[in-house]
């Protein structure tokens, strides 16, 4: 037994290792088809979803050079591997229990190297995405371009306006001698 608890232990270690920034869990009321269901979800976004018991997590988290508490982890716990878009997979973890009358609880995470509490965790999920942030950005950028090109395409035009209105003058007047 001693064995399996230590390659559990190095699994663990090579996914924290391998992933960067993960969540954990407490799960109360996770039926066998709600885990399936959230590992399939979590696998659409290139997640991974380990249920591991807290002394495993602790030593491996310990052997990658992190330093979890054991007191802040209570009950079942479980360690979600984030996907490429740490942010994005955090906001379906959330949707996901949401959706399930709350049946997982966030109690931490870590992202780009930092551990963050679980309410600093579910904050962090409502920024918008990398997507979003630079669709917002490309508008920051094209707002007073458009509106420069506004504004010389008005007086590229109104150029014209004025010629064709002097004519429709010079017009008049003669025809009126």
């Amino acid at each position: 037994m001693r064995e399996e608890k230590e390659l559990l232990k190095q699994e663990i270690k090579d996914k924290i290792e391998q992933f960067g920034s993960f969540v954990i869990m407490q799960y109360k009321g996770l039926n066998a088809n709600m885990a399936n269901d959230f590992r399939r979800e979590m696998g659409k976004v290139g997640g991974d979803v380990e249920v591991v018991r807290k002394r495993v997590l602790l030593k491996a988290a310990e052997d990658a050079g992190l330093a979890l508490d054991l007191s802040a982890l209570p009950g079942h716990i479980g360690i979600v591997f984030l996907g490429a878009d740490p942010i994005e997979s955090t906001k379906m973890v959330i949707k996901f229990s949401q959706d399930r009358e709350k049946v997982i609880q966030i109690i931490g995470g870590r992202f780009d190297g930092q551990l963050y509490s679980g309410a600093d965790v579910e904050y962090l999920s409502t920024l918008p995405g990398k997507d979003e942030m630079r669709a917002q950005l490309l508008s920051v950028f094209e707002a007073p371009l458009s509106q420069t090109l506004a504004v010389i395409e008005a007086l590229l035009t109104s150029v014209p306006y004025c010629l064709d209105n002097k004519s429709k003058q010079g017009e008049n007047t003669e025809s009126a001698d």
